[in-house]
């Protein structure tokens, strides 16, 4: 497939990788942010093609698998109520939240439905007068945009019955957050293309400056991936610690500046809770108060539920790259993509589900 094939060339594979051979001379460890990435570099047996030394850890990339647990026992508590159709995006339906999941309230008959965009939600909304329509808005900066045009189109239709359940994240605040950790082992970032696609690269620079680590913004591809490794330990190497573009063909430095401005018009920044992080300072996303009767979480008051993980999952430790999944005594037995216990399991983007769809079933050794 034309724009497809020529990323995934065998011969421009071995010879950044011989490349890569030829300019490592000592151990660096390399976080991928995003869980596409993750899924492409384990699905491909990328990182155990690395020559030794060069070792990926695997970061929290996954937009489900950040959702926090209150979050999702939110949306559980919305859903169930008569009179609302709750959407969402396919991959949430099976994230566990305490005691159940959106596809096992639907089956009990809540109208939980699956939608493709949120404007989805704004139309169904438009045709039901008689019901509240909730989105389950999550993601990173990349969904963020077409959420805020949901809210500013369901303005201009004077909808009342549409609401949002918002957990947005932002990226650099959890890098800052990993690089701060006295037990951090990273040294260098692949940063997400498509979050980078709409913000541009401007944000990391500070931190590239700061904590002295090479950020090299990177596709989803094979060959993207092998090329913006190559570049962050070329910079590495050499001692350079700045923010490089491998995704040129999809990123500018100054990124899409009319997505920023929907989202700067609609949202703005608060303190957000990540899955296995804790709260952010100014992580993440939330309505502004020109739009806040569109927040769900004020509409149906359930902002004091209290989660209960399960006590066998360890999502926390693998989205901030401390443990991997092969660690858990749950992978593969209590823990599948059919019977997940946490997110990472369940989504497309997940660490737990690219390993476990890649049939790895022991650790592997670093290189």
């Amino acid at each position: 497939m034309k724009y497809l094939d020529e990323y995934r060339d065998q011969a421009l594979a071995r010879h950044l990788l011989d490349e890569l051979r030829r300019t490592a001379t000592r151990p660096w460890r390399i976080m991928e942010v995003c869980g596409g990435q993750t899924h492409t570099l384990v699905r491909q047996g990328i990182d155990e093609l690395l020559p030794a030394g060069i070792r990926m850890i695997h970061g929290p990339g996954c937009p489900v698998c950040v959702t926090p647990l209150e979050t999702l026992d939110r949306a559980m508590a919305i859903a169930a109520r008569p009179g609302v159709i709750f959407t969402s995006f396919g991959d949430m339906l099976r994230v566990p939240g305490s005691d159940t999941d959106l596809l096992s309230l639907r089956a009990r008959g809540a109208d939980v439905r699956v939608v493709y965009t949120p404007m989805d939600a704004v139309r169904l909304a438009a045709g039901q007068p008689d019901h509240e329509v909730v989105f389950l808005a999550v993601g990173f900066e990349t969904t963020a945009p077409a959420n805020a045009m949901a809210v500013l189109h369901a303005v201009r239709l004077g909808l009342t019955n549409f609401s949002m359940l918002v957990s947005h994240v932002l990226v650099p605040p959890a890098m800052t957050a990993l690089l701060d950790d006295p037990d951090c082992e990273v040294q260098a970032f692949l940063a997400a293309g498509h979050v980078c696609a709409v913000m541009g690269w401007r944000e990391y620079e500070p931190i590239a400056a700061r904590y002295r680590v090479p950020i090299v913004v990177t596709g989803f591809e094979p060959l993207d991936l092998l090329e913006g490794i190559l570049m962050a330990v070329s910079q590495l190497e050499q001692g350079r610690y700045a923010v490089e573009n491998q995704y040129v063909r999809a990123v500018r430095r100054l990124g899409n500046q009319r997505a920023q401005e929907a989202v700067d018009e609609v949202f703005h920044v608060t303190d957000r809770a990540w899955r296995g992080m804790g709260v952010l300072p100014a992580g993440g996303l939330e309505l502004a108060e020109p739009y806040a009767r569109f927040d769900a979480s004020r509409r149906f008051a359930v902002g004091d539920l209290r989660p209960a993980e399960d006590p066998e999952c360890i999502a926390g430790a693998i989205l901030t790259g401390a443990r991997l999944p092969t660690d858990c005594a749950a992978y593969g037995t209590r823990c599948t993509p059919r019977h997940p216990l946490g997110a990472p399991m369940v989504s497309t983007e997940g660490t737990c589900a690219a390993f476990h769809s890649a049939g790895r079933t022991k650790e592997v050794s670093p290189s």
